[in-house]
């Protein structure tokens, strides 16, 4: 197995690759092709552009050999098509939980029924690429293979390895034909029945199941460089573990432990594991993933079902349903098979709101007055990006659509630069109103000017004023009121397909976007640095430590704004040096989900090992470090998100 790993590592397989013209476009504009004969035909073509490939050793198999999907459409009709539509991203299907559990239990046969000619024309082809896949096993002489091969991907799985074959098959053919940040669900919730099948039966034991569970994962990693995202590594291959169920019991289980240890041996950054807890998950878990935190994946991500649940329930979501959520391409809560959310269709910046507010042309008598104009400016802000989203549009998707048997249709906003905004009504409430060291004019005056002359009252801004994080009033009632009001500015509203508006804590790439689009801030940011990445403290914030952290990032009613968005903590690498260092860290995730957080994600960060890596990245090529809401090897990023990691405060306990 390290064989193979070493194998994909040194990005060997890539000798098997090829491209193929980008005019798929222009040919099908020529002919006048509609949307879905187009990404049938590209499908199509794409399959029998495929090579089989069987790499030596590997078990589960399906590599991509093409290594680019040209695009269905022009520029020139894409541009058509926003001034007609509202496109969401790319244009294409992306972050849905589509329905694995049912193909894999019924084979490609039975999914061929489910919808029209475009879906069979597709499950022909990929049907097809397996009996390759099939003819290519006997060839070398991998009678397991061929063996595996033989029926699954007609008729469905009986066993856990071909479930697991019939999962890449079907997630590779997602990728194939042209959706992205394909996400895999509760998958230890619908994989289990089959490895409990396998182990009751006698066919395989626990050793041979752990060695599937190392192999299938390596398969995550083989053509995700080709996959679309922000950076490498943004390619939404996000795994839940664990949960509670509709009764309230524990869900977590064997194949729950084995994914964590295979990550925990693999040291890949795929897939993404998102471990679902609550006040009831027994410690072990908690340091299960405690383990991969200290191996330095920057998972797993935690949510917290005590919270996360009933806020669903709250947004309309049935019980059974909010029960069975999962998390998309980063953190967003999303439901398997039925939930047809855009659960990142747009984000509101705090600190935008605040400067605006900041900018008005009027005189703030007192405080409240001035925080009741940010409140009214937050309601604009929503009222304007609702209001500029119509006629929602996706190019259709024959497999990726019939997945999914649309039941909720709700739009996400992500909520940014949270601490940022706290802090600077902070700022301005207690140096402008209350100690009136300033007035609000110099206040404008100098964040205008980017502090530039006043080097007393920036280090005052910076370091002596209340900031988020430090468990002081004054900045986490700021914050607990601005997610109150964005919330409450969302609700009653219907979107364009018929839904709901969410609210969100998250940030994803906007917490660089959004800082460029305002100047300094009151909080003593200065104009060009970005915010706290998700729901997370200024990078220049002082904390006392992980545990005032968290005090701070708890105090607001997060089950009201329950799109998604983690706490992110960064821990020194050298605190695990301590034997017992796996017991802190666990500890205080749970006393997070204790406290009423709603998600968290923990990162391991050495600042001399990674300014190495910025100097000589050959030397470091399987460094990770976690960016908003996905893993990444540190050599692959643009400068700028290095340097932001770079400037997060690390913890010890």
């Amino acid at each position: 197995m390290s064989e193979l790993r070493e194998f994909i590592i040194n990005k060997k397989h890539h000798a098997y690759r090829k491209r193929v013209p980008e005019t798929l476009a222009e040919e099908y504009k020529k002919e006048g092709l509609d949307a879905k004969e187009r990404m049938t035909r590209r499908f199509e073509y794409l399959i029998g552009e495929e090579t089989p490939v069987i790499l030596d050793g590997e078990k589960i198999v399906f590599i991509r050999t093409v290594e680019n999907i040209p695009n269905c459409f022009t520029e020139d009709e894409f541009a058509e098509m926003r001034e007609k539509y509202f496109l969401h991203e790319l244009g294409y299907m992306s972050n849905f939980s589509p329905d694995y559990e049912s193909v894999i239990k019924n084979g490609l046969l039975w999914m061929r029924e489910k919808g029209d000619e475009y879906l069979a024309r597709e499950m022909d082809a990929l049907i097809s690429l397996a009996d390759r896949y099939r003819e290519e096993a006997i060839k070398v002489g991998r009678e397991d293979v061929a063996k595996v091969l033989e029926r699954v991907s007609r008729y469905g799985a009986r066993t856990f390895r071909e479930a697991l074959q019939l999962f890449r098959i079907i997630h590779f053919a997602l990728w194939l034909e042209g959706n992205y940040h394909n996400t895999c669900g509760r998958f230890d919730k619908y994989m289990y029945p089959y490895l409990k099948a396998d182990l009751d039966a006698g066919r395989i034991d626990e050793k041979e199941a752990y060695e599937l569970v190392v192999d299938f994962f390596l398969s995550f990693n083989k053509d995700s460089d080709t996959y679309v995202g922000v950076q490498q590594g943004d390619n939404g291959q996000s795994m839940v573990l664990g949960g509670i169920d509709v009764e309230g019991n524990e869900t977590f289980n064997l194949l729950s432990k084995l994914c964590l240890e295979a990550s925990r041996e693999n040291l890949l950054i795929d897939p993404k594991i998102n471990l679902r807890v609550s006040k009831n998950t027994p410690d072990e878990i908690f340091e299960l993933g405690s383990e991969l935190t200290k191996a330095g994946l920057g998972f797993p991500q935690y949510s917290n079902d005590d919270v996360v649940i009933d806020g669903l329930v709250k947004l309309g979501y049935s019980p059974e349903d909010a029960c069975d959520y999962a998390v998309a391409a980063c953190w967003e809560f999303i439901i398997p098979k039925y939930g047809f959310d855009v659960a990142n269709i747009g984000a509101l910046s705090f600190p935008k709101v605040v400067d605006i507010a900041l900018h008005e042309d009027k005189i703030f008598s007192s405080y409240e007055e001035f925080e009741n104009t940010v409140f009214e400016k937050i309601q604009e802000e929503c009222d304007r990006i609702c209001d500029g989203i119509k006629t929602l549009y996706f190019i259709p998707s024959p497999i990726l659509t019939n997945m999914i048997e649309a039941k909720y249709h709700n739009f996400g906003l992500h909520g940014t630069g949270i601490a940022t905004a706290a802090d600077s009504l902070a700022a301005i409430e207690k140096y402008v109103f209350e100690e009136k060291k300033l007035t609000f004019e110099e206040m404008k005056n100098a964040v205008d000017n980017d502090f530039e002359g006043d080097p007393e009252l920036l280090h005052t801004l910076r370091y002596d004023a209340p900031k988020m994080g430090q468990n002081r009033s004054e900045a986490d009632e700021k914050a607990v009121k601005l997610l109150a009001k964005f919330s409450e500015s969302l609700k009653g509203k219907k979107n364009c397909e018929g839904g709901i508006f969410r609210a969100g804590t998250g940030s994803a790439m906007f917490y660089l976007w959004h800082a460029a689009e305002i100047g300094a801030s009151p909080d003593g940011r200065r104009k060009g640095e970005p915010f706290g990445t998700n729901y997370s403290p200024s990078l220049f914030a002082r904390i006392d430590g992980p545990f005032s952290l968290i005090s701070s990032f708890t105090k607001p009613e997060l089950k009201d704004s329950i799109n998604g968005g983690p706490l992110t903590v960064e821990f020194a690498s050298s605190m695990f040096s301590d034997s017992e260092s796996v017991k802190k860290v666990a500890m205080l995730v749970k006393t997070f989900i204790l406290m009423g957080g709603h998600q968290i994600q923990l990162n391991t960060v050495n600042i001399d090992v990674l300014r190495d890596a910025q100097e000589n990245p050959e030397l470091h090529r399987q460094l990770v470090v976690r960016i908003w809401g996905w893993s990444a090897y540190f050599v692959e990023l643009d400068r700028e998100f290095q340097n932001h990691v770079m400037k997060r405060k690390e913890y010890s306990l």
